[in-house]
């Protein structure tokens, strides 16, 4: 793992999974699922916490979500998961939180954006409802502001403060400013209600990705609260993993982080899980956490015009990534473990002896045998043309090799 000094953090725990500290940092989704068909509900937060989701958050704006979210957490406990369950709150969760006790003692935390409720302003009693029934319920709070929903009582105020100065700031700037001064306002007066320091979460998200590195520096600076990272409305496909990757990495390689989101659209009808797997990602990339056994493979170029190679690295990667349910409880530290496949002479063997295990294959006009390599050292040569179910059978036996004899030992 990568040694990065981390910044300093109260410790949240949220229904069991640690946030802040020193502990790890924590991977989290949401649904776009509707909260009030709790069937679909389900089957969605289920999925993600499969794909490896930590924290789930999902929208409770109706009564009718409110009502079902009780049906969602049984549903899942039915199945053996209990990845706890945010509760994303917007205008009206002073309302249903005291209208629906039981939707308010299953969620393991609650979600307030102060710029959508009544914080700031000379009579707050909405905010100061939901601290309460959080007090009462030993629920933590993420407050969670937007500069989609900043409080715009005080970005005008910090606005006509900066035009009085004599040497104004840019107006992003200010919005920076004021993004920041929102959560840390908001913090400082659910602490004053009674909410202990830990038991509260910060975010302040903003959608461009310098933008979010400026704003998580100086929040960083303000406080000791855990934080929420995350791009908003990062977008679709590779715009909003680039977007994303590129703001997070930054931040987390400084330190700062202790949960994060990556906010992709999803196509229609697209896989949800998809933030999950590039979150996971991003934080195996930087060698801060593993998640899953990495593989490394070449782009290919002209000397490589089969696309053979291409198609084993598909599989290989998914693979692995369906075994690690079954390999994560029997083989502790299996994630950890990199796998080549290469495409030809030039780099394949070099690569494939860096690897814990690799295959070097043979690129075009090259003689057609693969070379496997386990732990930098020719293990045997594969040709024909069961090179994958046999490249594969390998695989799974330096698994069993290197990894079981761990869970024996542990036992």
């Amino acid at each position: 793992m990568a040694i990065i000094r981390r910044r300093k953090s109260a410790a949240v725990n949220v229904g069991g999974v640690i946030v802040g500290g020193a502990h790890p940092i924590v991977v989290q989704s949401m649904t776009n699922a509707d909260t009030a068909d709790p069937a679909s509900a389900v089957r969605q937060t289920a999925a993600l916490a499969r794909a490896g989701s930590e924290l789930v958050r999902i929208t409770v704006n109706t009564e009718e979500a409110a009502a079902a979210v009780p049906a969602i957490v049984d549903g899942l406990e039915a199945q053996g998961l209990n990845v706890p369950i945010i509760g994303d709150f917007h205008y009206n969760g002073h309302l249903l939180l005291t209208k629906y006790p039981e939707c308010a003692r299953r969620l393991a935390k609650y979600r307030i954006n102060p710029g959508n409720v009544n914080i700031g302003k000379k009579h707050d009693d909405n905010f100061r409802t939901m601290i309460r029934v959080a007090m009462d319920y030993g629920k933590p709070v993420r407050i969670g502001v937007n500069w989609g929903s900043l409080d715009q009582a005080l970005l005008t105020r910090m606005m006509d403060e900066n035009a009085r100065a004599s040497q104004p700031l840019e107006a992003e700037e200010v919005m920076h400013l004021a993004i920041v001064e929102s959560a840390v306002r908001s913090a400082e007066a659910a602490e004053e209600y009674g909410l202990p320091h830990d038991a509260i979460i910060l975010s302040a998200k903003v959608s461009t990705p310098q933008s979010l590195i400026d704003v998580y520096r100086a929040l960083a600076q303000r406080c000791d609260y855990p934080l929420h990272l995350g791009l908003t409305e990062a977008g679709m496909g590779s715009k909003g993993i680039v977007a994303s990757t590129a703001a997070m990495s930054i931040l987390l390689q400084e330190g700062i982080g202790d949960t994060i989101r990556v906010s992709l659209t999803p196509a229609p009808n697209g896989d949800r899980t998809e933030e999950v797997v590039v979150a996971q990602q991003i934080l195996q990339s930087l060698g801060i956490r593993s998640f899953t056994p990495q593989v490394s493979a070449c782009p290919g170029c002209g000397r490589t015009t089969s696309t053979f190679f291409q198609k084993m690295a598909d599989q290989i990667q998914t693979y692995l990534r369906e075994q690690m349910p079954l390999w994560k409880e029997n083989y502790p530290g299996v994630e950890e473990l990199r796998v080549a496949v290469m495409g030809c002479v030039v780099n394949g063997p070099g690569e494939s002896k860096h690897a814990h295990i690799g295959i070097s294959l043979p690129g075009t006009f090259e003689e057609p045998k693969a070379p496997v390599y386990a732990d930098g050292r020719l293990l045997l040569t594969l040709k024909g043309d069961s090179i994958v179910p046999e490249f594969i059978r390998i695989l799974n036996d330096y698994v069993e090799s290197h990894y079981g004899a761990k869970v024996v030992a542990n036992r």
